[in-house]
């Protein structure tokens, strides 16, 4: 692969059910900046956050990274990072960008590199990853999205539907989708092209928008789930895990806890 890539970090304070999350401290510094690190260590390139709050740009800033102001109303994290594309690259040098939630503090550097790992092969216009569900209460519960796909390689899927339902029937692994996407450019200037599609709103996927498109989504899987922090419970766990050695990932799906998220709520623009 020989396009340049960015990792973009959509990040607002308005989060309803957490609201100032950004900011939040983990074992003594901002939720985003643990955030940023991670995406740091993935060694894919540049790396900056995409916020409209002067806030949470200066904890960036003051961490030694990069923040790139937008506009304050965006549908989801995906329009706020097209924009924050814009405006870091005008002339259109940078190729290929990956999206990594603000309220992933546990992600893993490993799990943000699996998200490009799919751009490998040309055919593909976004990457993304996905974890084996292995608890049986998570089959049923429509937060863990699940991801139906073919096998096209070890450990990689073709996506053909994300669903909140418990799919596919019958024996064999179900997956659950974790919510990184690295986007071709031009992959994801058409996204944000395109209106809501009707199974994106059904569902409340927006990755769905681009498969009802007609673009190819291949998902590398992965063991480890990063923890997503939308509630002051989610965020104790987080300070948990985060006070324990290495621990940027979590094994498996934390029970009760809504992890990977993939909806386009007020928690990711």
């Amino acid at each position: 692969m020989t396009d340049t890539a960015i990792v973009l970090i959509p990040a607002r304070m308005a989060a309803m059910r957490l609201p100032g999350k950004p900011l939040a401290d983990i074992n003594g510094l901002p939720m985003i900046v643990h955030v940023w690190r991670r995406a740091v260590e993935a060694g894919i390139g540049r790396v900056a956050v995409a916020t409209d709050d002067d806030r949470i740009a200066a904890a960036i800033i003051a961490a030694g990274g990069e923040a790139v102001m937008t506009a304050p109303e965006h549908p989801n994290g995906t329009s706020r990072i097209s924009e924050a594309l814009a405006h870091i690259d005008p002339g259109g040098t940078i190729g290929i960008v990956v999206n990594v939630q603000g309220d992933l503090p546990t992600v893993a550097p490993g799990t943000v590199r699996a998200a490009l790992a799919p751009l490998e092969d040309p055919a593909v216009d976004i990457g993304t990853v996905s974890a084996v569900i292995v608890r049986d209460e998570e089959r049923t519960n429509p937060a863990m999205v699940k991801v139906v796909g073919t096998p096209v390689g070890e450990r990689r899927l073709r996506a053909l539907y994300f669903t909140r339902a418990t799919a596919p029937w019958g024996d064999g692994p179900l997956y659950h989708h974790i919510g990184l996407y690295a986007y071709r450019r031009e992959a994801l200037a058409r996204y944000v092209s395109l209106p809501p599609s009707p199974l994106e709103m059904r569902e409340k996927l927006e990755q769905l928008r681009a498969l009802e498109a007609g673009m190819r989504i291949d998902v590398d899987i992965v063991d480890a789930v990063p923890l997503g922090v939308d509630t002051p419970e989610e965020l104790e766990r987080a300070r948990a895990l985060m006070a324990e050695p290495g621990a940027f990932g979590v094994q498996g799906s934390p029970v009760g806890m809504i992890v990977g998220k993939d909806e386009p709520t007020e928690e990711h623009r």
